[in-house]
Parts: C-alpha cells; sequence; structure tokens
C-alpha cells in the first residue's frame, strides 16, 4: 500500500466527490435493508391467514400485500437510484484520477532526457501509461466502491439479522468466510495467469508491429512464411495460456454459487427448526435468504478486492519508478534569455555513460554569428555528439559551450531550443499529413510559409505530383516516402521555424547531388546572418562553409576553409577527391 500513496493528492483533490459517494453508498444500503423486512412481513401475513383460517378475509389481505408491494418498489426504485449516484461519484472519480495520472506520467515523460530512452523500451514506457494506469483505476473505483459498500452492508445488516435470531445468523454466516478464501486464491490464480497472457500477447503484439514496419525488408527476402510461422507460433502460445486462463474462470461462478447455495441451505434448515420451535416466524426466514443474498457478493468481492489492490500496489510501484526519475538535463533558469551570438566550444569531452564510449576528447572551435560551419568524419568520429550538445540533449563532461559570451547552461532551455533549427541524421516523421508534418516546426505558420519551406527544401514539386498533395497522409514513420523525401521533409520542417541557427546532422545522405546543391543555396540565402552548422560525410555539402573542422576518433585533426584543407593533402583532400572520383563514375 506504500506505492499507493501517491495517489492520495487526487483524493483530496477529488475529496468532495469521494464522500459525495460514501453518503450515497450508505443511503442506497439503507433503502436496501428495509425491504427483505416487508417480504418477510408478507411471509407472516399469509402464513397467519392460514394458521387462523381467515382465508375469506381476502380483501383485508389483498390490501395489506399491496401496501407492502409498494413499499418494495419505491424502496427499490430509491436504492436504485442512489446507486446510479454512487457510481457516478465513484467510478467517475477513478476515471478522472486515471486522466489526471496519465497526463502527469506523459508530461512527466517529455521532461525526461534522451538517455532515459536508451535506457527503457518504448513498449514497456506505453505499458506504465495504459495497463499500469488502468490497473490503478481498477483500485480507486471498483476497489474502493465494493470495499465501502461491504462496510456499510455488513454494519447496517448484520445487526438487524442478529436482532432477528443471534443463532440463525451465526449459520447462515459460517460459509461466507469460506467463500472469501476460495475467491482470494482462485484470483490469486487468475492474477498470475492474466499475467502470462498479458506477457504473450505483448509478444504478439511486438511481433505484429516489427513485421508491419519492416514489411518492406520482410517482402525484399521474399520471408512472408517464416513471418507468418512466427506469428502462428506466438498465437498458438497465446491461445494455450487464455485457454488456462479460462479453465480457473470457470471454477469462479459454479464455487461462488456452490458457497452461496449453502448459506441459503443453512438459512431454510436452521430458519425451519427455529420457527417450528417459535424462535421466529416464517416470514424471517425470507427476510434471512434475501439478506444472505445481499451480503454474498460484497463479502465475495472482499477476494477480488484484495487481489485487485496488490495488482493496483505492484502497478502503481512501476509507475512510481518513472514518476521519481529525474531529467538529466535541467533548465535551471526560468525566466526568458536572448539567445544569440557567437558559438564556443571550449575543450569539450563527453563519454556515453550507457556504453562508456568516449565521443569527443577536448574539442575547441568558435562560430561567429552569421557564419557556416562545416563538419566531416568518419562514423562514430563525434559529429552527431557535438550536435546534441549543442541543443543540451546532453551536456558535456567536461569544458563549456558558450552563445554569445554565455555558457548555454545559464540560458533558459526552452529558447535555446526555439532558437535552434535541428534537422537530426535520423528523420523521424509523424503519421500525418505532409503540411502537417512541415507546420509542425512551427504551428502559427500558414499555406503560404508550408510552401515557402518545401519549395526550400527542394521537395514541393514532388509534393505537388501527389494525388491529394499537401493533403497526402504518410505512413507510420514516413513508410510511404523515398529516403531522400523524408529528408527534404524533416529540413522544410527545420526550415519554416526560421530559426536563429540552424543544425543539419547529414540530412542530405539519401539527395542526388544536383538536389543537394539546389538545398544548400537555398539554405545559405535561407541563414543568411545566421549561424549554420552542417554535418555530413560528404565533402561537396561543406566545400563553401567558411570554416571546415574534420573530426577523428573524437578529436579536431584539421581546421580551415576548403582551400587551405585542400593544400593540406591531410584527410579531408583525400575524402574530397575520392568523392570527386566516385562522382564522375
Amino acid at each position: 500500500m506504500k506505492a499507493l500513496r501517491h495517489l492520495n493528492k487526487y483524493f483530496w483533490k477529488y475529496r468532495y466527490r469521494f464522500i459525495l459517494g460514501l453518503i450515497f453508498i450508505l443511503t442506497s444500503n439503507i433503502f436496501g435493508l428495509y425491504p427483505p423486512i416487508y417480504i418477510g412481513e408478507v411471509f407472516n401475513i399469509i402464513s397467519d391467514s392460514f394458521n387462523d383460517g381467515n382465508l375469506l378475509e381476502t380483501n383485508q389481505i389483498k390490501g395489506q400485500l399491496a401496501y407492502y408491494a409498494f413499499l418494495v418498489l419505491a424502496f427499490a426504485v430509491c436504492k436504485g437510484l442512489f446507486m446510479f449516484f454512487m457510481r457516478q461519484t465513484i467510478i467517475v472519480m477513478s476515471r478522472m484520477i486515471e486522466y489526471d495520472l496519465k497526463n502527469e506520467i506523459y508530461n512527466h515523460y517529455q521532461k525526461l532526457s534522451i538517455s532515459f530512452y536508451k535506457r527503457n523500451k518504448t513498449g514497456d514506457l506505453m505499458n506504465r501509461i495504459s495497463e499500469d494506469v488502468s490497473r490503478v483505476r481498477m483500485f480507486l473505483g471498483p476497489a474502493i466502491l465494493y470495499t465501502a459498500n461491504l462496510i456499510i452492508s455488513i454494519s447496517l445488516i448484520i445487526p438487524k439479522m442478529i436482532s432477528i435470531s443471534p443463532k440463525l445468523t451465526l449459520y447462515v454466516l459460517s460459509p461466507l468466510p469460506l467463500l472469501v478464501v476460495a475467491i482470494y486464491k482462485v484470483s490469486s490464480i487468475m492474477n498470475k495467469k492474466s499475467e502470462i497472457v498479458q506477457e504473450q500477447l505483448s509478444k504478439l503484439s511486438s511481433i505484429s508491429q516489427e513485421t508491419f514496419s519492416g514489411i518492406r525488408v520482410i517482402k525484399s527476402y521474399t520471408q512472408e512464411n517464416f513471418a507468418q510461422l512466427q506469428f502462428m507460433n506466438a498465437a498458438e502460445d497465446y491461445k494455450t495460456k487464455n485457454l488456462s486462463l479460462i479453465k480457473v474462470n470457470a471454477l469462479f461462478f459454479p464455487l461462488m454459487i456452490l458457497l452461496i447455495g449453502l448459506s441459503t441451505l443453512f438459512t431454510i434448515y436452521i430458519g425451519g427448526l427455529e420457527a417450528i420451535a417459535g424462535h421466529i416466524q416464517v416470514g424471517h426466514i425470507a427476510t434471512f435468504v434475501i439478506y444472505v443474498n445481499m451480503l454474498t457478493w460484497p463479502v465475495a468481492s472482499l477476494g477480488w478486492v484484495t487481489s485487485i489492490v496488490q495488482r493496483a500496489a505492484a502497478s502503481q510501484e512501476r509507475i512510481n519508478e518513472f514518476l521519481t526519475e529525474e531529467p538529466e538535463i535541467k533548465n535551471q533558469i526560468k525566466e526568458s534569455t536572448t539567445i544569440a551570438g557567437n558559438i564556443e566550444f571550449n575543450n569539450i569531452s563527453f563519454t556515453y555513460p550507457d556504453t562508456g564510449i568516449q565521443a569527443l576528447k577536448n574539442v575547441s572551435f568558435s562560430i561567429k554569428e552569421g557564419e557556416t560551419l562545416g563538419i566531416i568524419g568518419k562514423i562514430g568520429s563525434g559529429k552527431s555528439t557535438l550536435a546534441e550538445l549543442l541543443c543540451r540533449i546532453n551536456d558535456p563532461d567536461s569544458g563549456t559551450i558558450c552563445v554569445g559570451g554565455k555558457n548555454i547552461k545559464e540560458l533558459n532551455l526552452h529558447d535555446l531550443r526555439d532558437a535552434v533549427g535541428y534537422v537530426p541524421q535520423e528523420t523521424f516523421l509523424f503519421s500525418d499529413s505532409i503540411y502537417n508534418n512541415i507546420a509542425f516546426g512551427n504551428k502559427q505558420s500558414d499555406n503560404e510559409a508550408v510552401h515557402q519551406a518545401a519549395k526550400q527544401a527542394g521537395i514541393f514539386e514532388n509534393i505537388k505530383q501527389f494525388k491529394k498533395q499537401f493533403d497526402t497522409v504518410i505512413g507510420e514513420r514516413g513508410i510511404t516516402l523515398s529516403g531522400g523525401q523524408k529528408q527534404r521533409l524533416s529540413i522544410a520542417r527545420a526550415l519554416i521555424r526560421n530559426p536563429k541557427f540552424m543544425l543539419f546532422d547529414d540530412c542530405l545522405s539519401a539527395v542526388d547531388v544536383e538536389t543537394e546543391e539546389l538545398i544548400l543555396q537555398n539554405i545559405k540565402i535561407q541563414s543568411k546572418n545566421k549561424s549554420c552548422i552542417i554535418i555530413s560525410h560528404r565533402a561537396s555539402s561543406i566545400k563553401h562553409a567558411d570554416q571546415i573542422i574534420v573530426l577523428k576518433d573524437g578529436e579536431i585533426i584539421e581546421q580551415g576553409v576548403h582551400k587551405t584543407l585542400m593544400n593540406l593533402d591531410g584527410d579531408y583532400a583525400h575524402i574530397y577527391k575520392k568523392q570527386l572520383i566516385e562522382s564522375k563514375h
């Protein structure tokens, strides 16, 4: 229960609704307390009429029966009405808390650093915000509702039964503890098997997701039969485990009915003996039978509720693990800050904590405001790490990064990222229209701005050829587009921001040389008087930069303009000449 303390703030938030729900539960049970007594009175009236031989005085009996029938109906309607009210308060409260909790988790997810997402699987993140929250909601709604209903029902009904016959009450209630224990045991088994079924369902979903995401590869390698067989085997396991759960589930209601029947049998037999002995009236037997049935579900639900609480506590503990996770990159400056000026990297070193790989070693360079910097190097040389550090996706282990003479840690994080038009190496597009994917960079943009950004990114003509043009909905991660189209769409999304700094991380690798030249010219026009960093494995992409640095194993090995580096006849010149020869062939 310790993990569930996190929910106390929500109980306090909805305290009036919660208290009102408890009042409705109490009122509903009070209205349900008297119909069994009235039904018992009806049996007594009929029994007395037979014993006294007054069968001819039917009008009087009919009047009494009609009176009690009206009372039973009126109280039943009132009970039903307040049951509706109690569900509208308690269950609706649980849905409200579920909504708040999901939003809390989702908002916290967005604050966490990129390293958090590298350590945790997407499926696990989604499971905690969906399945785990749903289990917590079962505690907030049904568990609280049935527990309160049980306590109030027992508090009202058992004293009433004892006042009629303590002996009969003892016999009648004796099977109910067995019912609680039996249902708890069955529920525990069901929970374990449910976990196994849920785990297998996750595997089945993962196989489906991977198959659909990698459908191009599967078709290219003609592995459809293998994919089908893999899915069938997983589905077979799911069916087997689900059938095992269903078998246990099939025991639940027969067991419940058996123990209820046992209580009813005791009521009729012991009650009959007590009535014959003159200790109670015949109508009291009917009253007891109804009371037993009224108590059965609240008592039976105790085992189920215990199971719900256990599952909710386990789920909330999993949720709390992530909610207590602190972002490694924090925004220390709350007030808005101006982002402008030269960019300086001073003795920057960085090692990825998860892998222990040192990506950068004492890297230093500066970019004057309005200049373009080109960065080139082999895979794993640290190019993308520089981009991540400038956007404060990661912070360096040592050294400082300054913008306008200020350490970027002293700048408002949101203002810093707003000032950067970043096109990452791994292009990500949303399963939405082309228009919305471009406009994502600037939600205030209009049609003209979207079209202009598409033209600058060299993708406007491609879009016009689509049947629905800018309204074309692309598939998940842009699967319906080619690699070059995805990259250009991502560039358009960055250009529409009209940022102060442009940062392109090897985002032209999938476009041809002519399109690359056109995009670079547009970027040069767009980034006039703006600092621009172009990271590329192509020397042709950066040869016109105001400054070029060559990275190798996390260190700068060459630095200068294109002509200077060619004269050095080092790594840069070797890369350029090799790529020039390849382009001619």
